[in-house]
């Protein structure tokens, strides 16, 4: 049974000290791509959650019988399988956000983050721990989606998921819904996530010394 202490030091890792983007610079290509519209970053953030989560959780109970070296191959085939589900599922229900996301939903079986937990956490932890590490891994990709599509959303198009917020008249700006806009603004939260961490870092230091 895992302990609370497990899960939030798994929470925490994934979310803040170990961000897939912010910290270890994962899944820039369509975190630029979704987030001009805070619905389609939901929906991705939703599926990496889903796909990490139970292909992690797959990989785990498989792994004292997947050869080492042919272990990738067999985690392609596992993480492909749960990310064609969900594909499916999105096109049946939400054929829109299906179309606007295009390709991108299923090149989450490509993502560096998807593969990554599968290799680094799933592949030598127990299933529960593994299927843990991947919601979180996931949660710690979607929050920093959202933030960035309600920003690009909001001064883009002056909307929050499609509602118009723009009461004041606000200029918005065609450059908020272009790609360069996410890559600014991820960049933007990479600097301030790391200068936290090193001042933290220099307060610790300091008070041991």
């Amino acid at each position: 049974m895992i302990k609370k202490a497990e899960v939030k030091a798994l929470f925490k890792r994934n979310l803040w000290d170990e961000n897939q983007v912010l910290r270890q610079i994962l899944g820039i290509c369509s975190l630029l791509a979704v987030t001009n519209l805070l619905s389609n970053s939901l929906v991705m953030g939703v599926g990496l959650i889903f796909s990490v989560a139970l292909s992690s959780f797959t990989i785990s109970l498989l792994r004292n019988y997947i050869p080492h070296r042919v272990r990738m191959i067999i985690q392609t085939l596992i993480i492909a399988a749960w990310v064609i589900l969900f594909d499916i599922v999105i096109k049946a229900m939400l054929p829109d956000i299906s179309r606007a996301l295009g390709p991108y939903v299923g090149l989450i079986i490509t993502n560096c983050i998807i593969m990554g937990r599968a290799e680094a956490f799933a592949q030598s932890n127990p299933p529960v721990e593994s299927f843990l590490d991947g919601v979180f891994a996931g949660l710690g990709y979607t929050a920093v989606l959202i933030v960035i599509a309600f920003i690009r959303e909001l001064m883009g198009f002056g909307t929050i998921l499609g509602f118009n917020v723009n009461f004041l008249g606000l200029q918005t700006w065609t450059i908020m819904v272009m790609p360069p806009a996410a890559f600014f603004l991820v960049g933007v939260m990479i600097w301030i996530v790391n200068n936290i961490a090193s001042g933290k870092k220099a307060v610790g230091g300091g008070k041991n010394g």
